[in-house]
């Protein structure tokens, strides 16, 4: 996703005012938890997309997760997830999807409880967008390192009340990101996850 589509003022361009900040997306990230699904379950099905259309960033991600999609030919089907009983329908409409012997594939957005929605995820492979996920549950997830990013910017705000103005800091894309595995769900759903993906995690939940 492109910083340019969430600001008004892209990443790593001087914003010239009073705003300032780090984002908390980078222009690839929706692509790259695509291509760990395709590591976790191979093959040229179906990929629900579990999204809130509420909110402001969904529509901007499902755009990128189909250009990315399309580079393989890989089906995309959106399913608007509002509510806690929207997921687990739309986690059902994903297993329903994989093949037999094969979990189904989601991909999940942002949402506000963790712990409620990692619940129900024992029928499909899903990969989220945040670690807090696969902490209370979940299978996996990729995304930015909110610790890093958090970090970052206090570092702003501490070169501002050191009389630096906002008009000369860029705007900063997040640089550092995690993946974060649970093998626990791994089993639940009888995944083997590849060695190579457990090489790359940042962290492996057992």
């Amino acid at each position: 996703m492109s910083a340019s589509g969430f600001h008004k003022t892209a990443s790593g361009q001087l914003p010239g005012g009073n705003v300032t900040g780090v984002t908390s997306e980078a222009s690839d990230v929706v692509g790259k938890r695509l291509q760990v699904l395709d590591e976790l379950v191979p093959g040229n099905r179906t990929v629900a997309v579990l999204m809130n259309p509420d909110t402001p960033f969904s529509a901007l991600a499902l755009r990128e997760l189909k250009a990315a999609a399309a580079v393989t030919a890989q089906p995309i089907q959106a399913v608007e997830a509002r509510s806690a009983d929207q997921v687990v329908t739309g986690v059902e409409a994903a297993a329903k999807a994989g093949a037999p012997g094969h979990a189904g594939r989601c991909v999940a957005g942002e949402y506000s409880s963790a712990n409620r929605r990692s619940r129900h995820n024992d029928s499909a492979a899903i990969v989220y967008g945040s670690r807090a996920f696969p902490e209370a549950g979940g299978l996996i997830s990729y995304g930015v390192d909110r610790r890093h990013m958090y970090r970052r910017a206090a570092e702003y705000v501490n070169m501002i009340l050191k009389g630096r103005t906002p008009s000369e800091l860029p705007v900063e894309q997040p640089t550092k990101f995690e993946l974060v595995i649970n093998l626990k769900a791994a089993k639940a759903i009888a995944l083997d996850v590849p060695d190579r993906l457990l090489a790359l995690a940042d962290e492996v939940i057992e």
